[in-house]
């Protein structure tokens, strides 16, 4: 049971999943500070409710592209995201570690073992399947020794959707013509664009282009 009553936020499809875990939380010691299914303003609730920890199952992940993930730990920097019925597959696993994410549990994981995972998660400590371990350091062994492309991407932890919108805002596009090019409404479009700005420490698109370029992306 944890000491100081972490404060936990989850964004979860499966109402039943939502009240269930709500209440398993709240028993093992956890200030459970709101729940509800994903929606476009779910990073406003979260912010607004204070909470140390979020929690996001994996229809939530899916649906955001895991622009979700990066949007919150953007906005609220010591915000520890774990996320839970998780499928064991390598490529969403990096992809979600590169978006922030703290916690990656599997779908066949006990409610023990999700508990024990957030509890880990508010200690500070990163919850790992340990079948995904090695792929993690290899990809961050490989990337960190490629091309400095790859560790510009590091560096700024863009998603793989943001890694696309890049280029297209150094050539000019407009939101919606990026839309269209990536079969995304504009608005999905214009959050990631506000996540890239935020995580190059640009203000406007004409710095995104001069961040990317200085570092040798995209030219």
């Amino acid at each position: 049971m944890t000491n100081d009553k972490s404060s936990v936020f989850l964004v979860a499809g499966n109402r039943l999943l939502r009240e269930a875990l709500a209440k398993l939380l709240a028993r093992k010691g956890f200030n459970v500070c709101g729940a509800s299914a994903w929606i476009a303003d779910s990073d406003s609730a979260v912010a607004a409710s204070g909470a140390e920890i979020l929690v996001l199952d994996s229809v939530t992940a899916r649906l955001s592209d895991c622009s979700f993930i990066s949007t919150m730990v953007s906005q609220v920097p010591n915000l520890k995201v774990v996320l839970i019925d998780m499928d064991n597959n390598r490529e969403i696993f990096l992809e979600c570690v590169r978006a922030g994410a703290v916690g990656y549990i599997l779908k066949d994981a006990s409610a023990a073992e999700v508990v024990s995972g957030v509890q880990s998660a508010a200690q500070g400590q990163a919850v790992c399947p340990p079948e995904l371990c090695m792929h993690l350091f290899r990809a961050f062994s490989r990337q960190w020794t490629a091309m400095p492309s790859a560790r510009f991407r590091i560096e700024f932890g863009l998603t793989r959707r943001q890694q696309q919108i890049v280029p297209m805002i150094a050539q000019g596009l407009t939101n919606k013509e990026i839309a269209s090019n990536l079969n995304l409404s504009e608005q999905t479009v214009k959050n990631h664009v506000h996540g890239i700005m935020r995580r190059v420490g640009a203000d406007d698109r004409l710095q995104v282009i001069d961040v990317t370029r200085l570092s040798g992306e995209f030219q």
